[in-house]
């Protein structure tokens, strides 16, 4: 009974988690996709590594290059360049051939070129290249291209660095919003495993019947406004542990949830529940006793007392 029990406690807390991650990465992707986070992150490495923090210069120049914008023939020289306008990816080799492009003036060659740019950070960092490259335009075109691909490997690391502060921000923004308290979640299971037994695959998207299997859980507010207690602090390191489990993402999650769920298969599994007894065995938060919340399955017999 006590693998049996771990089994489905290790199952309903993987599930909902999955679940919850999953829900936080949907939301994550669509506000990525709304405000054009990876566009606007890259124009503005690229204007640092150009030098041109106006927007009025090198920058500029590339962006408006077709191998780098292919809708370059919609910008107005003059105006501020749109976020629908910016490319959210930009081909290594492309950059280099637009910007050697945007670096040619007119002055007989490509070194005198290099030896005009304003900027003198970025001159100098063209001349070296330039040098290393022995003159060769190839090898210099591939020198910019590798340049590149650095300066977005930093990047990635930064855009990673925010997207997971944003992951655990709207985590635990939707963890309080449901009331998903792992600490209670955990006692519940604990308490009553069998309301862990519907759950017999991994889901591999959200739809009703995943939601319908989640809310069977015990999650949701019983009480509301909560009071402001020693079991509301306990409630919010709950909060608290639950937003921090979706920064493994639900891919991890859900290996666990698969793994435990193999495991449970060879043996025998506590009867499931519908949702009516379901909720019905999951008490609120505040109104649990203390000694149910510790899990010490105390029972207590009453005898008739004999005259």
């Amino acid at each position: 009974m006590f693998g049996s029990t771990v089994l489905e406690v290790a199952i309903g807390l993987a599930f909902c988690y999955g679940t919850l991650a999953l829900v936080v990465t949907t939301l994550q992707e669509a506000l990525a996709a709304s405000f054009r986070l990876r566009a606007s992150m890259l124009h503005d490495a690229i204007k640092l590594m150009l030098g041109d923090p106006r927007f009025d210069g090198m920058a500029r120049a590339l962006y408006a290059h077709p191998l780098v914008n292919p809708r370059a023939g919609a910008i107005d020289p003059g105006a501020r360049l749109p976020a629908r306008l910016r490319p959210s990816y930009i081909e290594p080799a492309n950059f280099a051939l637009a910007l050697v492009d945007a670096i040619r003036g007119g002055h007989g060659s490509l070194e005198a070129d290099i030896a005009a740019v304003p900027d003198p950070q970025l001159r100098r960092t063209l001349q070296t290249l330039y040098q290393q490259a022995g003159g060769d335009l190839q090898r210099f075109q591939a020198a910019l291209a590798g340049w590149f691909e650095t300066a977005m490997e930093r990047l990635s690391g930064v855009y990673k660095r925010r997207q997971l502060l944003i992951s655990f921000l709207v985590s635990l923004l939707l963890t309080i919003l449901f009331n998903i308290d792992s600490i209670h979640l955990f006692q519940t299971l604990w308490q009553h495993p069998a309301m862990a037994a519907h759950i017999t695959t991994v889901p591999d998207g959200l739809d009703a019947d995943v939601m319908a299997q989640l809310w069977v859980l015990p999650i949701g507010w019983q009480v509301f406004p909560p009071v402001l207690d020693a079991d509301f602090a306990l409630q919010a390191s709950g909060w608290l542990v639950t937003a921090s489990t979706t920064l493994f993402g639900a891919p991890f999650w859900f290996d666990i949830l698969q793994r435990a769920i193999n495991l449970r298969g060879t043996g025998a599994k506590p009867a499931p529940l519908n949702v009516e007894q379901a909720m019905a065995m999951a008490p609120a938060p505040a109104s649990i006793p203390a000694a149910a919340r510790a899990g010490d399955g105390v029972t207590v017999v009453v005898a008739p007392v004999q005259s």
